[in-house]
């Protein structure tokens, strides 16, 4: 009697390997953005703790969010796009969300500036990324998959 083995083809194990991947960096990218939207309030109320205006308090709020607000949007939307473009989104979200996170605990100061300061830079320097990376390569990878 003779066995055989049957070995997998490598090539038909890869796409599985790369989705498996792919799965992992968005639970963590979707995870990372939502740790660092809440972490980003706190360290925002923390800052404003003296502050009795429910307007501004209000509109801080809105403006610190909207960066991970329109990550969470552009990744829903990104469902059907090339997956070189949802790669880039998820990176930047973990990207954006660490770097909120450093410069809003404090760990990166700019001498001279008011606390208020950076929760009014650090979201317009996020959608200055976000509106760069995405329709950018956006833009290359449907030119890329137009050529092949």
């Amino acid at each position: 009697m003779r066995i055989s083995v049957i070995k997998p083809d490598s090539n038909t194990l890869r796409p599985v390997k790369k989705l498996t991947r792919y799965n992992l960096l968005h639970t963590i990218a979707l995870t990372v953005l939502f740790v660092g939207a809440i972490s980003s309030l706190g360290l925002m109320f923390n800052a404003g703790h003296n502050q009795k205006s429910i307007l501004l308090i209000v509109l801080f709020t809105g403006w610190v969010l909207s960066p991970f607000i329109g990550l969470f949007i552009a990744d829903m939307i990104s469902k059907n796009w090339l997956s070189k473009t949802r790669l880039t989104i998820h990176w930047l979200i973990i990207l954006i969300a660490l770097a909120s996170l450093v410069f809003y605990s404090g760990a990166l100061n700019v001498p001279g500036t008011k606390p208020a300061f950076k929760f009014l830079i650090v979201p317009l320097i996020s959608w200055v990324l976000i509106l760069l990376f995405v329709p950018i390569k956006r833009k290359r990878a449907n030119e890329t998959s137009d050529k092949n």
